[in-house]
């Protein structure tokens, strides 16, 4: 079983009957899920899709789009993940960029050279030769994971079966899922998490209970109740609509067993928030796609660790080191690098890509970060975010954490600020209701003067992606030239 899909046909042998996929009430059994996949691979391989090559997948967040994934595996083909609301220059952009042999599409898509997943394909799906010899070269690339937006040259890195399989056995060491799971799938499955976990979920004979956004707050906490979810992973922007609604006193997930988040790191406040009216059972996820997980911060680390990102997975190195790739002392600020058996060999037919990202077999994902003696991991900002205030090197995540430690500052965000005389300055940007004079001089007092903000503009909302993370690119479009 060294191709992951054929997990899938020891899952229906050993618990045949037990459901795999939950979609708007109809089960899909693991038995029949391993037939669907068997069938799915035959029919790509019908179509001339050949062991090695990439197929696209463009499909809504479905029961469909999980037998794609898995069926691509299975017959040895490369799964490029391609949102379905992609403009359709955007996702030619990404098929044309990795050499998609196909990609399969909903059925109103006009994606040139597509393959529509229609009641014909459908058809021939059902009929298809279920019985044939797939690969089971473990070697074998099987999911790109994109790293970059779609305008550009697309860059992702190219897992093979063996490095996932060794993710998803970090997944249930560290974070707990396990094969009794009804894993809510609400997450699009475009997104390098909401795809890991989901597949995951499949993999080991848990059952997964699709619904996908958009959706209320109220309507996904009525889905976590009826269909009795156990475990499920929201990114931030999801988890502070929740918080949104109006505290009853209680959890608003009660069963849940376990509450996951990733894609962006949520502030002190908001974590213990997510504990005290969400699920008492939370994990925060710190990770890139090109790596899988690094860290993970618990509900059981303490007060002293909220501020952290975790420790380490398991089966996960973790060092910091400076500009010469040396391992700093701990408390000391560096470059982030890891490695492992999850970690992937490098980007796909991307020479220069590896060459930034990779040295001597470590992976480096351009944070800066420093480690304390207790193994926690603190974040520093990316490492193209650092600034050079007259030769001074300063991290913006310590100012925004000072920034945010302000009882009124519900975001915060600081950048470089192209400077003549200095080089570069610190602009800090903010949201909540709260005086920028009074917030000067509350800097003046928590910071030292080379590293107070030269200005702090206050916004009324904070530019952010769906992931929840903060677009610091359009902030520097609204940096007026340093007087």
């Amino acid at each position: 079983m060294a191709n992951i899909a054929s997990m899938l046909d020891h899952q229906a042998r050993r618990k045949p009957d037990h459901p795999a996929i939950i979609e708007k009430g109809v089960v899909l059994t693991h038995v029949d899920l391993a037939l669907k996949v068997r069938r799915m691979a035959s029919h790509l391989l019908d179509l001339g899709v050949m062991e090695g090559d990439v197929v696209g997948i463009a499909l809504r967040d479905s029961a469909d789009h999980i037998v794609a994934n898995m069926a691509v595996a299975r017959m040895g083909g490369i799964v490029a993940p391609i949102d379905h609301r992609w403009a359709a220059t955007e996702k030619s952009n990404v098929a044309d960029g990795f050499g998609a042999r196909v990609v399969l599409v909903e059925p109103e898509d006009t994606l040139p050279a597509a393959v529509a997943v229609n009641q014909a394909f459908q058809a021939a799906v059902t009929t298809a030769n279920p019985d044939r010899d797939f690969t089971e070269d473990e070697m074998l690339p099987m999911v790109l994971s994109l790293s970059s937006g779609t305008t550009g040259k697309p860059k992702g890195p190219a897992l093979n079966h063996r490095q996932m399989r060794s993710r998803w056995v970090t997944q249930f060491v560290s974070l707990g899922f396990n094969e009794r799971d009804r894993y809510l799938s609400a997450t699009p499955l475009y997104f390098g998490g909401g795809r890991s976990f989901t597949m995951s979920a499949v993999w080991c004979g848990a059952t997964v209970v699709m619904f996908p956004p958009p959706y209320g707050p109220q309507d996904l906490i009525k889905a976590a109740r009826d269909y009795e979810a156990t475990t499920t992973l929201l990114v931030p922007t999801i988890l502070r609509r929740l918080l949104a609604e109006p505290d009853t006193g209680t959890h608003l997930f009660p069963r849940l067993r376990i509450l996951l988040s990733t894609g962006a790191i949520l502030h002190e406040e908001e974590r213990k928030a997510v504990m005290d009216r969400l699920c008492p059972s939370f994990i925060n996820y710190y990770g890139s796609s090109e790596g899988g997980g690094v860290s993970i911060l618990t509900s059981q680390h303490g007060p002293e660790a909220a501020r952290s990102v975790g420790q380490a997975v398991f089966n996960t190195r973790l060092e910091i080191v400076d500009s010469d790739h040396n391992p700093v002392a701990n408390g000391e600020t560096g470059r982030i690098r890891y490695r492992g058996p999850g970690v992937a060999s490098g980007f796909y037919k991307n020479p220069e890509a590896d060459r930034e990202a990779y040295h001597d077999g470590w992976f480096y994902p351009g944070d800066l970060g420093r480690v304390d003696d207790a193994g926690y991991l603190f974040l520093a900002g990316r490492s193209k975010e650092m600034i050079n205030r007259g030769g001074a090197n300063i991290y913006p995540a310590e100012i925004e954490a000072v920034l945010l430690s302000h009882p009124d500052v519900a975001d915060a965000a600081v950048i470089g600020w192209p400077s003549p005389d200095m080089g570069e300055e610190i602009a800090a940007f903010v949201t909540g209701d709260v005086s920028v004079d009074d917030l000067t001089g509350y800097c003046g007092e928590k910071l030292a003067a080379y590293k107070r903000p030269k200005v702090i503009f206050a916004l009324e909302t904070m530019p952010k992606s769906d992931l929840g993370k903060i677009q610091k690119e359009a902030l520097k479009s609204l940096l007026p030239d340093v007087e």
